[in-house]
C-alpha cells in the first residue's frame, strides 16, 4: 500500500496533469475558433433589417439558439451586398458553407498596409487654366473613402477652410471614440468610423494604453494620415520633412471632402473581416472613390476568397471607383496583388526630386549619395571602417558585410563610420541602421542597387550609395592605412531627371502629411529629447501611389460624373506615358535592372491633364465582369447568388474581355480578340490604327478605319495576332494607337508564343 506522502505527491501530479490539459484545451479552443466571412453575394431585396434577420436565422440553425448566433455575429454587411461576419470554429465554417444562399465561407486573414513635389511633376496645379485642377474645380463635390490606418484629424491637411457644403447625399457619419469627437469632423474630414471586431476575433482585445493606438479613427501610424492627404490635402505652404522637400503641400483633389475607415491597426495589421465592413458601410454613405492602400502577399487567393475582390466587386456595381495599391513586393517580377479587373490597382513610379549628399574622403575625393538627415555627425572628419572588417564573435563576415542585425563588434564600430553593402540574405536600409546605431557608430554609408527609394535615419547620418560609388569607397579603404570620411548636410534638389518606375503613378520618396504619435513606434533607442515629432514626412511605395490615383479619379468623377469605373479607368490607361521627361523610354528598377515594359508600369505613367479627355473609352459594365468570372469558371449557382442572373450559355473568352489591354500569354498559331470603343470626343471622328507590333508577332487590326458620328458612338474591331516564331519564346511587347490628329488612344500588347507541340 502507498504512503499517505506518496499519495499525496500522485494526487499533486495528477491535479497538475489535469490543470495542463485543461489550459492546453483552452489554447486550443481558443486557436480553433476565429472569425469567419460569410459571403451570399447580392442582397436580394433593399430591407437591411430583413437581411440581419436572415443572417441570424441561418446561425441559429446552426448554432441551436438565437442568443448563441447574436453573440457570434461580428457585422452584417448588408449595404452592397448580403453576408456577415461571424465567430466560428473550423468545423462550424464547413458546415454553414453548404447551407442554401450561402456562396463562400472565407476565413479572417491579415492584411498589411503597402507631396510638394508629385503632383507638379504631373502637372496637376492651378497655374493652367486649361488643366484638370481648373476643370474639374480641383474635385468639387466628390467624396474619397480613405480604407487604413484612420487620420490625424489637427494636421493642417485636413482644414476646411473654403470647402464646399457636405453633398446632401452623403448618409455617412462621424463616430466617437479615443481622443476623437464628433468635432474632429468639418467639411473636409466629413465622416469617420473605426472597425476592429475581426481584429480583435484573432488576436483578442487591443490594449491601446500608453498612446500605442486610439480606439477611435485618430491615426497612431501615420499612413492613413499620409495616404488620405496624398488624395485630397488643403493646400500647406512651406511644408518640409525636418527641412528637406520644402515647399507648399497639397492633395490631387484639395477640394474633396474624405470619408474615413480605420481598418488597420498599428500593432498588427488590418483584418479582412473589417475591410469588408468598411466597403459595405463605404456603399451606403455616398462615397464616390475608394482609396485602398493595402493587400495580401503573393501568393493571391481566388477572388471569392478575397474579401477585397468581393467587397470591391459590389462598390464597383454601384459606381464606385475602387482604386487599389499592386503591392511591394518587388523589384522582382509576378509579385503585383490586388488583380481583379474591376480594380485600378497601382504601383510607385519616381519623381523628380533627390536629396544628395556630398560625400567627401580623406584624400579630398567627393561623391554624392542620397540621405534623409538633418542632425548632427556632419561636416567632420570620421573613421571610416568596413563592416565585413569588423564582424562579432557570434557572427560572420557575410553578415557584418550587410550590417545584419548583432553582426558587428561593438569596440572596432564605436565612433566609426561604417560602410556596409547590400547583400541577398539583407538588403534593408533600416536594418543596417539599428545595428551601427547600436554598437556606437557615428554614421553608415549603405550601398544598394540603383534606387530613388531613400530611408531616412533619424540619429545617424545614413548616406545610400550605388554599387560603383560603394566600390569606389571600399578601394579608397585599401589605399590608405587610417581611411576618413565626412558628410554634408542634405539637400533638396528638384530637376529633370530619368523616371525608373515600376508602375503607373508617383510613389517614392512622397511628402504628405503625418501623425505625430507614429514618431514614437518608429524611432528606436531615442530619448524624448531626440524624438521628432513630424507633422509631416517622406515615405516610399505603392501605398503613396494609390492615393495619387485616387486624386486623380476624383477630379474625373467632378467632371464627368456619369462616367463608369471602367471609363475612367480606361482614360488613366489609354492616355499613359512610357517615356520619362526627356522622351526616353522609362526604366524599371527590377530585378535585373532594365527597359520598363507593360509588366513594370501597366499604361504608363499617369498623365492627368490628357485623362480628362481620352477621345475613346474601353467601357464595361457589370454584366462583362460576370462573363469574366464564368470564363474563369466559377460555379454558375456562385454567379447567381452575386448577380441575380446566371452564366450565360454562350461564354466569352477571357481574351475578349473589354480592359484596355490585350494580353496573350500562350499564342500557339494565330488568334483574333476583339475590343469595343466608345467615342467621348467631339461627335464626328475618324480614327486610324497604328499598331506597334510585338516582336516575332505579325498584328492587323479590322476595320483599321474607325469613323464617328452622332448616331455611331460605339465601333466594335479585331485584333490579328499571328506567330512568327516556330520555338518557345519569352514575353515581347507592342501597342495598338487609334489617332485622329488630335488624340492618341494607347494600349499595349503583350504576346508569349508557344511551339504547337507544347499545347
Amino acid at each position: 500500500m502507498a504512503s499517505p506522502c506518496l499519495s499525496f505527491i500522485l494526487l499533486l501530479l495528477l491535479l497538475l496533469l489535469l490543470l495542463l490539459l485543461q489550459q492546453s484545451c483552452s489554447v486550443f479552443s481558443r486557436r480553433s475558433t476565429n472569425a469567419y466571412i460569410v459571403y451570399m453575394g447580392e442582397r436580394p431585396h433593399d430591407e437591411p433589417d430583413l437581411i440581419k434577420e436572415t443572417h441570424h436565422e441561418i446561425l441559429t440553425n446552426l448554432l441551436g439558439s438565437k442568443e448563441a448566433a447574436k453573440e457570434s455575429i461580428l457585422y452584417h454587411y448588408k449595404h452592397g451586398f448580403s453576408g456577415f461576419a461571424a465567430v466560428l470554429t473550423a468545423s462550424q465554417a464547413k458546415v454553414i458553407a453548404g447551407f442554401h444562399g450561402v456562396v463562400r465561407v472565407v476565413p479572417n486573414t491579415i492584411l498589411s498596409i503597402q507631396t510638394t513635389r508629385s503632383w507638379d511633376f504631373l502637372h496637376v496645379n492651378s497655374h493652367s487654366g486649361n488643366g484638370i485642377l481648373s476643370k474639374s474645380g480641383s474635385g468639387f463635390g466628390s467624396i474619397i473613402g480613405i480604407i487604413d490606418t484612420g487620420i490625424w484629424p489637427e494636421s493642417e491637411s485636413f482644414r476646411d477652410k473654403g470647402m464646399g457644403k457636405i453633398p446632401s447625399r452623403w448618409r455617412g457619419t462621424c463616430q466617437e471614440g479615443d481622443q476623437f469627437n464628433r468635432s474632429n469632423c468639418n467639411r473636409k474630414i466629413i465622416g469617420a468610423r473605426w472597425y476592429i471586431k475581426g481584429y480583435e476575433a484573432d488576436f483578442g482585445k487591443l490594449d491601446a494604453s500608453g498612446g500605442v493606438e486610439f480606439l477611435s479613427p485618430r491615426d497612431a501610424a501615420g499612413h492613413g494620415t499620409h495616404t488620405a492627404s496624398i488624395a485630397a490635402g488643403a493646400l500647406v505652404e512651406n511644408a518640409s520633412f525636418r527641412g528637406l522637400a520644402r515647399g507648399s503641400a497639397r492633395g490631387g483633389a484639395p477640394s474633396a471632402h474624405l470619408a474615413v475607415y480605420k481598418v488597420c491597426w498599428s500593432t498588427g495589421g488590418c483584418s479582412s473581416v473589417d475591410v469588408l465592413a468598411a466597403l459595405d458601410d463605404a456603399v451606403l454613405d455616398g462615397v464616390d472613390v475608394l482609396s485602398v492602400s493595402l493587400g495580401s502577399s503573393p501568393p493571391l487567393n481566388a477572388y471569392f476568397d478575397d474579401a477585397l475582390a468581393i467587397g470591391s466587386f459590389h462598390a464597383v456595381a454601384k459606381g464606385i471607383s475602387v482604386v487599389c495599391s499592386a503591392g511591394n513586393s518587388g523589384p522582382y517580377p509576378q509579385t503585383v496583388i490586388n488583380t481583379a479587373p474591376w480594380l485600378i490597382s497601382v504601383a510607385a513610379s519616381t519623381i523628380d526630386r533627390a536629396f544628395p549628399t556630398v560625400i567627401t574622403l580623406g584624400n579630398n575625393r567627393t561623391f554624392v549619395g542620397q540621405a534623409l538627415y538633418t542632425g548632427k555627425n556632419v561636416n567632420k572628419f570620421y573613421s571610416f571602417v568596413y563592416g565585413e572588417n569588423i564582424f562579432s564573435s557570434d557572427s560572420d563576415e557575410d553578415s557584418a558585410r550587410s550590417c545584419d542585425t548583432g553582426s558587428l563588434n561593438a569596440t572596432l564600430a564605436k565612433g566609426n563610420v561604417v560602410l556596409c553593402f547590400q547583400t541577398r540574405y539583407q538588403r534593408f536600409t533600416t536594418t543596417a541602421i539599428r545595428t551601427v546605431q547600436r554598437v556606437g557608430g557615428v554614421g553608415l554609408v549603405f550601398t544598394k542597387s540603383p534606387s530613388k527609394d531613400v530611408t531616412p535615419s533619424a540619429r545617424i547620418p545614413c548616406i545610400e550609395v550605388d554599387l560603383i560609388t560603394g566600390t569606389s569607397l571600399l578601394t579608397y579603404m585599401a589605399s590608405t592605412s587610417k581611411p576618413m570620411i565626412k558628410f554634408s548636410h542634405t539637400k533638396t534638389k528638384v530637376g529633370l531627371q530619368m523616371l525608373k518606375p515600376d508602375i503607373a503613378a508617383p510613389g517614392v520618396g512622397i511628402l504628405a502629411a503625418w501623425s505625430p504619435a507614429a514618431s514614437s513606434l518608429t524611432t528606436d533607442d531615442m530619448t524624448q529629447k531626440e524624438l521628432h515629432l513630424d507633422n509631416f514626412k517622406i515615405e516610399s511605395g505603392t501605398s503613396m501611389a494609390c492615393p495619387h490615383v485616387s486624386g486623380i479619379v476624383a477630379l474625373l468623377n467632378s467632371m464627368h460624373p456619369t462616367w463608369t469605373p471602367a471609363a475612367i479607368k480606361s482614360a488613366l490607361i489609354t492616355t499613359a506615358t512610357v517615356k520619362d521627361e526627356y522622351g526616353l523610354i522609362a526604366v524599371a528598377e527590377g530585378a535585373p535592372y532594365k527597359q520598363a515594359d507593360p509588366f513594370d508600369y501597366g499604361g504608363g505613367e499617369v498623365d492627368p491633364n490628357k485623362a480628362m479627355d481620352p477621345g475613346l473609352i474601353y467601357d464595361m459594365g457589370m454584366k462583362d465582369y460576370l462573363h469574366f468570372l464564368c470564363s474563369m469558371g466559377y460555379n454558375s449557382s456562385a454567379i447567381h447568388l452575386i448577380s441575380n442572373s446566371p452564366c450565360p450559355k454562350t461564354r466569352k473568352r477571357v481574351l475578349n474581355l473589354n480592359l484596355p489591354s490585350i494580353i496573350i500569354p500562350n499564342l500557339k498559331k494565330s488568334l483574333a480578340v476583339s475590343r469595343t470603343v466608345t467615342n467621348v470626343g467631339p461627335e464626328e471622328s475618324v480614327y486610324i490604327a497604328n499598331v506597334q507590333a510585338p516582336r516575332g508577332t505579325n498584328v492587323t487590326v479590322e476595320p483599321s478605319i474607325l469613323s464617328f458620328n452622332s448616331t455611331m458612338k460605339k465601333m466594335k474591331f479585331k485584333v490579328f495576332f499571328c506567330s512568327q516564331k516556330s520555338v518557345l519564346g519569352r514575353y515581347s511587347f507592342g501597342h495598338l494607337l487609334w489617332e485622329n490628329g488630335f488624340h492618341a488612344v494607347r494600349i499595349p500588347l503583350i504576346v508569349g508564343t508557344i511551339t504547337a507541340d507544347l499545347l
